[in-house]
């Protein structure tokens, strides 16, 4: 058959594959803007709780990308993807059967335990398996697939969750995260001389780096200043999107207008999930076409700022605006994610798993942040009513929500412009 004989077309059999699983992945960790009533119910939290509860997810996951990367580069992505989604599945089904808040905490950090090795893993294929003009547009495609996920754990999420209950849909998706590292390790193989197929023109030799490669690897990444400032690009644009798509978006929605449900607020945070799921492969596509990076990346910057910046200056816009703001933010992603490009480009193939994921580790440290910092910030502005058990809070607190996530786009957007005149005057 020569689709499997063809390591062109074979390959987009095992990305596929891998992509399915990153997609639970952000299932997972956007879910609980769906069930943030429930779970505020379930667990009676308040605001900074429940944001410290979704973040949970984010503190295992945002420590594990730096050893993921060791992980991706020294076992492969095929067993990484496998055991991670194996283990993310594991915290799902606990996290379903939960019966007090401290449970549910381990639970969900148990599913960033093994959804913290997937990304980075998936970058280590495409390292193997695309030439470096492909890999801009292969990082946005890989988002793309998280894009996917998110736009499932919107609005049909809240169906399923309706129809039946929250912990029977994460035990559901427990039990699909099994099937889908099944098909990862039965489709996928970590380069084309793995699958007994010839190399690819213009790709890179896979070589799999020694422990003290590896460790003289992630010490040249973590010495370098572009390190840093990709790194706070991510931390800013990865933490703010991830917290309002997972977790404040539907409560804003559903507390700020009148007669909004929680399935009706969720197709606003859909918006925003589908502008990720356009965004990154559109914007990756076009720099691998120019053959620009930071450019891109600072006018994208600029735009995703303002997005927020409205939201936090207008509190409460024609809901058709709210929808713009929030694609608009999802589809500029696009931008930010051109880092993990930057970074990949300064070091050799056997390094891009170390390097990768050194900047996402300060990615989803942000994801790990936000969400407790803007809990704190509501938590000062709420009403004293409560929806379904769940606090209610003022506008004016999540204009000033909004207003922190302009301010981290800013400093991403001043990082942009510090890392493109680096380059203009190297």
């Amino acid at each position: 058959m020569r689709i499997w004989s063809d390591p062109t077309k074979r390959r987009w059999i095992a990305w596929t594959a891998l992509a399915a699983a990153y997609a639970l992945v952000s299932v997972h960790r956007l879910s609980t803007a769906v069930l943030a009533e429930q779970l505020a119910t379930a667990f009676s939290t308040t605001g900074a709780a429940l944001g410290t509860l979704h973040a949970s997810f984010f503190y295992i996951y945002a420590a594990m990308q730096l050893p993921a990367g060791f992980v991706a580069d020294r076992v492969g992505s095929r067993r990484a993807v496998t055991a991670g989604t194996v283990v993310m599945s594991v915290g799902a089904l606990a996290f379903s059967v939960a019966d007090s808040y401290p449970v549910a905490f381990l639970a969900r950090a148990l599913i960033g335990l093994g959804g913290s090795l997937l990304f980075i893993a998936i970058l280590r294929f495409c390292a193997n398996w695309y030439r470096p003009t492909e890999f801009a547009r292969m990082s946005g495609l890989t988002i793309a697939a998280a894009g996917f996920g998110g736009v499932l754990a919107t609005t049909p999420l809240a169906v399923v969750v309706a129809a039946t209950d929250w912990r029977t849909t994460l035990f559901g998706l427990g039990l699909a995260g099994f099937v889908l590292a099944t098909v990862a390790y039965l489709l996928a193989r970590d380069s084309p001389a793995d699958a007994g197929l010839a190399e690819i023109e213009g790709v890179p030799l896979a070589k799999t780096p020694s422990l003290s490669a590896v460790a003289s690897n992630a010490a040249g990444v973590l010495r370098e200043r572009e390190t840093w400032l990709v790194g706070t690009v991510l931390f800013c644009g990865t933490g703010v999107n991830i917290t309002v798509f997972g977790l404040w978006g539907v409560p804003y929605v559903v507390q700020t207008y009148e007669g909004v449900s929680v399935t009706g607020a969720s197709v606003y945070t859909l918006a925003g999930s589908a502008g990720l799921l356009l965004g990154p492969p559109l914007v990756g596509w076009l720099s691998d076409r120019l053959g620009r990076r930071l450019g891109l990346m600072v006018t994208a910057q600029a735009a995703f700022t303002g997005s927020f910046a409205l939201l936090a200056i207008t509190g409460q816009p024609p809901l058709p605006v709210v929808a713009l703001a929030f694609f608009a933010a999802g589809f500029l992603a696009g931008g930010y994610a051109l880092g993990y490009t930057v970074i990949k480009e300064r070091h050799e193939s056997g390094a891009s798993g170390v390097a990768t994921g050194t900047v996402n580790t300060l990615g989803f440290t942000g994801a790990a942040l936000f969400p407790t910092l803007m809990g704190l910030i509501l938590d000062a502005y709420r009403t004293g009513e409560t929806i379904n058990g769940a606090q209610v809070y003022s506008t004016l607190g999540y204009r000033i929500a909004f207003g922190l996530a302009a301010a981290a786009g800013l400093v991403a957007l001043l990082a942009s412009i510090t890392l493109y005149r680096s380059q203009e005057n190297q």
